[in-house]
């Protein structure tokens, strides 16, 4: 069977760093005009955690904000960053285009394997045409257990996967393919850490290298 392709969105295919910083400023102005915050914007801390599910994400940003703040801030998060895409703030890395196409004339099917919500997903990949190269978008939203591992478990269960890559930046995306028995492709982007990246089966610097290091077995 051909190789499938199991991409990661942010920090992989979307370069979310352009409409991150806008977003969470507008967020925590948001918690700022309704006298809930007085700090910086810390944006600095949720790059250390990038990748992570939401709700995790504003545990650890609000750890004195009571759970209804949280859900109320990530609502209002979640639509300044699909205003910011729509409004063609945000890009796609390098060669996505390019890389996907060459992937899908080659018979490699490719799926999307993200931690980001349903919505904000649809809106890149509306945005961006994604869905002329991407079989089907898969959210954490649709995991109980907010783990990659499980998400990618249900792609792989979904479609029958015996042989296939996971290419992320993070470390979540690493061990779904190795939790998988899928190969682990690092990429060395915006949010990567060298010390997760250490785990993959290999490190790539660019999409295009997807491409030119044949890194997958022939079908």
């Amino acid at each position: 069977m051909t190789q499938t392709f199991i991409f990661d969105m942010d920090g992989t295919l979307f370069q979310t760093d352009k409409i991150l910083e806008i977003s969470l400023e507008e967020a925590f102005d948001y918690l700022r005009s309704l006298g809930e915050w007085q700090q910086e914007t810390p944006i600095h801390q949720y790059r250390e955690i990038m990748g992570v599910p939401l709700p995790k994400v504003w545990e650890t940003l609000l750890p004195d904000h009571s759970l209804e703040w949280r859900k109320k801030v990530d609502g209002y998060f979640l639509e300044r960053l699909i205003r910011n895409i729509q409004d063609g703030k945000g890009a796609l890395y390098p060669n996505v285009e390019k890389v996907l196409q060459f992937l899908k004339e080659k018979g490699h099917p490719i799926y999307i394997a993200s931690n980001g919500l349903i919505d904000y997903l649809d809106a890149i990949v509306g945005y961006y045409g994604l869905d002329r190269w991407v079989t089907e978008v898969f959210s954490i939203q649709q995991i109980d257990s907010l783990n990659k591992s499980d998400l990618v478990r249900t792609i792989i269960d979904k479609y029958g996967i015996t042989d296939g890559a996971v290419v992320g930046d993070r470390l979540s995306d690493i061990r779904a393919a190795h939790d998988n028995g899928l190969l682990a492709i690092g990429c060395r982007f915006d949010f990567a850490q060298e010390e997760e990246l250490a785990q993959a089966d290999t490190v790539i610097d660019g999409l295009d290298e997807l491409a030119a290091a044949s890194l997958w077995r022939a079908g």
